[in-house]
C-alpha cells in the first residue's frame, strides 16, 4: 500500500467549503458530488466500510479518490480519462462557452452554431450552448449593420432636427421630406399561390419589369399625414415641383420647416431662388449618413412592407395608382410618430 494512503485527510476551511458545495448533486456534476462526499466522510473519520454502506461505493473507488486528493487536493477530483464531458451546465462551463463564442471559429467560418461550438468544446449536447447563449443574450447568427456619420457638424445639425421634433415653433408646420427612387413595377409571370393553413403565400421567381418611378413624400410631424407625389425621374425640377406643392398646401402666412437630407438636388440654384422668394420656408438638413433622423424614413419602411415588396404591378401607371391609393387611405387614420429613448448605460452592470 502506498505510504500516503496511510495518512489521514485533514481539510482546510476553504477545502471543506468547496467540497460541501460540490457535494450538492443538484448544483454541480454528479460524479464530482460523489467524490466530494467520499473525501468529506474520510475527513470526518469514517472507515471504508462505513462509506461503502452509506454511499454505495466500493473500497477500490474510495481508495482511488483518497489517493488523488492527497496528491492534488480538490483539483485531483477531476476526471482524467479521455472523453470526459460535462453533464450539467455549471457557471464555470457557462463562462467557458461565452468566452469561446466571442472568439472566431477555428475552421474559417464567420460565427459559431450551437452544434459546432458544442463539438469544439467536446460537450455531450448542443443544448448546453443554447442555454448558455440564452442566459447571456448572445445571438451569433444575427448581424446588425450601422452607418457612422462623418459630418463634423453632426451634433449641431442633429440638435436642430431634434429640436423641431421636441419643441416645434408655435403655429409652424414641420415636414420630413425625402425621395424613394427607382421603385420597380414588377409583374409576376407565374400565378400567386395564396396562403393556406400551414403554408405561406408563394410567388414565382420569374417576373417582368415594366419600368420604374420615384416617390416624393412629406410627412407632417404634427398630424402624421403624408403628402405624396410620383415622378418619372429624380431631378431638381421634380423636387422643386413637389416642394412647391407642400408649401402651397399651407396657409399663406404659416412658417414651414422642412427636414431633408443632403442630396445634391436639394441644394441647386433653383432651390435657393425658391427659398429667396419664400422667406417663410426653412430647410433643415440632417447630418450626412443620418437618415434615421428623418421620420419619413419610417413611413417609407411601412409602404415598402405593405405595398411594394409583395405587390404585383402590371404597369408603371398601375404602380403609381396603388401608391397614391395607399397614401389616401393611410391619411384617413394617420397618427404622428412618437419616438422613445432608452439609455443603454442603465443595463450595464
Amino acid at each position: 500500500m502506498p505510504q500516503n494512503m496511510l495518512r489521514d485527510i485533514i481539510l482546510t476551511a476553504d477545502e471543506r467549503e468547496t467540497l460541501q458545495r460540490l457535494s450538492r448533486a443538484g448544483r454541480g456534476r454528479a460524479d464530482l458530488a460523489r467524490r466530494a462526499r467520499i473525501i468529506l466522510r474520510l475527513a470526518d473519520g469514517a472507515s471504508y466500510l462505513e462509506i461503502e454502506r452509506g454511499l454505495g461505493e466500493s473500497s477500490r473507488t474510495i481508495g482511488k479518490w483518497k489517493r488523488r486528493f492527497l496528491e492534488a487536493r480538490t483539483s485531483g477530483l477531476d476526471g482524467r480519462y479521455r472523453g470526459n464531458t460535462p453533464t450539467v451546465l455549471t457557471p464555470r462551463l457557462e463562462a467557458r462557452i461565452v468566452a469561446w463564442t466571442r472568439k472566431p471559429p477555428t475552421d474559417g467560418s464567420t460565427h459559431w452554431s450551437t452544434r459546432t461550438l458544442a463539438k469544439a468544446l467536446k460537450l455531450s449536447s448542443h443544448t448546453f450552448v443554447q442555454r448558455a447563449w440564452q442566459r447571456a443574450g448572445l445571438q451569433p447568427h444575427r448581424l446588425e449593420r450601422y452607418m457612422r456619420s462623418t459630418d463634423p457638424d453632426f451634433e449641431t445639425k442633429a440638435a436642430d432636427v431634434l429640436g423641431l421634433y421636441l419643441d416645434p415653433p408655435q403655429h409652424a408646420a414641420i415636414f420630413c421630406l425625402d425621395e424613394k427612387t427607382a421603385i420597380q413595377a414588377l409583374d409576376r409571370l407565374d400565378p400567386v399561390l395564396p396562403l393556406s393553413p400551414g403554408r405561406a403565400e408563394r410567388h414565382g421567381f420569374e417576373y417582368h419589369r415594366h419600368g420604374t418611378l420615384s416617390l416624393y413624400a412629406a410627412l407632417n410631424t404634427r398630424t402624421g399625414e403624408v403628402i405624396g407625389q410620383t415622378a418619372a425621374r429624380h431631378t431638381s425640377e421634380d423636387f422643386l415641383a413637389f416642394l412647391t406643392q407642400v408649401v402651397d398646401a399651407q396657409p399663406r402666412r404659416r412658417e414651414v420647416h422642412i427636414i431633408l437630407d443632403n442630396l445634391a438636388t436639394h441644394k441647386t440654384q433653383k432651390v435657393r431662388t425658391f427659398l429667396a422668394a419664400h422667406p417663410r420656408v426653412h430647410l433643415h438638413f440632417t447630418p450626412t449618413y443620418s437618415s434615421w433622423l428623418n421620420q419619413v424614413e419610417l413611413w417609407f419602411a411601412k409602404i415598402e412592407r405593405q405595398v411594394l415588396a409583395r405587390g404585383i404591378f402590371t404597369s408603371v401607371a398601375d404602380l403609381r395608382r396603388k401608391i397614391l391609393r395607399f397614401i389616401r387611405r393611410y391619411n384617413t387614420a394617420a397618427k404622428p410618430i412618437r419616438w422613445s429613448y432608452a439609455d443603454p448605460s442603465r443595463h450595464i452592470a
